[in-house]
């Protein structure tokens, strides 16, 4: 056989090799595009949410304000069955990054089931629903290219349960409120877990 032939068919046999046992790894751009354009929509809601309560909440007193959250509204908070926003940390042993989006994706399944049961009873609440909607596709796309194993999931059965107590339009209006309130809250926890993940995977990164 030829000497160049074989030369040839050596550096193939060498280039499949490395071809097979190189790293299945999802580039850390793709991830940091994802966590940018996360944060970004995130944002966008934040700056929305107050629109958006003006126009669903027209209880004299009721605002986004923290000050104006008394002892009988945190009794509705109770008495309406609104659950908590799932917690998010910042990254650790203990809080690891599947564990931080799976919570950011069951938070806004949480809040896009019960604006979905508000909707049916205020309008006004539509563009945010379709940004809730959008913000769970980016979490998935964030998960995909971090190659996260967590499951999303959320019990919808808190926004079936809230449905059945909305008697009358004041309950409806308390809950919108106490829920855009409680959005707010979440969406801010999630900015800073977002900045705190852009930061971690960037030090990991750069300790390679």
């Amino acid at each position: 056989m030829n000497a160049g032939i074989v030369i040839a068919l050596l550096h193939c046999y060498q280039f499949a090799v490395l071809v097979q046992s190189a790293p299945t790894t999802v580039p850390l751009l793709d991830f940091r595009e994802a966590v940018e354009r996360t944060r970004t929509l995130v944002e966008k809601i934040l700056t929305d949410l107050p629109t958006v309560h003006a126009a669903t909440v027209n209880i004299q007193g009721l605002t986004l304000d923290s000050s104006s959250q008394t002892a009988n509204l945190q009794m509705m908070v109770t008495s309406l069955g609104i659950p908590a926003s799932p917690v998010i940390k910042p990254l650790s042993e203990q809080f690891t990054l599947d564990t931080c989006v799976s919570r950011m994706s069951a938070g806004s399944q949480l809040y896009q089931g019960i604006l979905g049961v508000l909707s049916e009873r205020l309008s006004g609440l539509g563009d945010l629903k379709a940004e809730l909607r959008d913000l769970l596709l980016l979490i998935n796309k964030m998960k995909e290219a971090a190659q996260l194993s967590g499951a999303n999931s959320s019990d919808q059965s808190a926004a079936s349960d809230l449905a059945a107590r909305l008697q009358d339009d004041y309950k409806v209006q308390v809950a919108a409120h106490l829920t855009l309130s409680q959005l707010r809250s979440f969406c801010h926890d999630m900015i800073r877990s977002l900045r705190n993940i852009a930061s971690h995977r960037s030090r990991a990164a750069g300790a390679r």
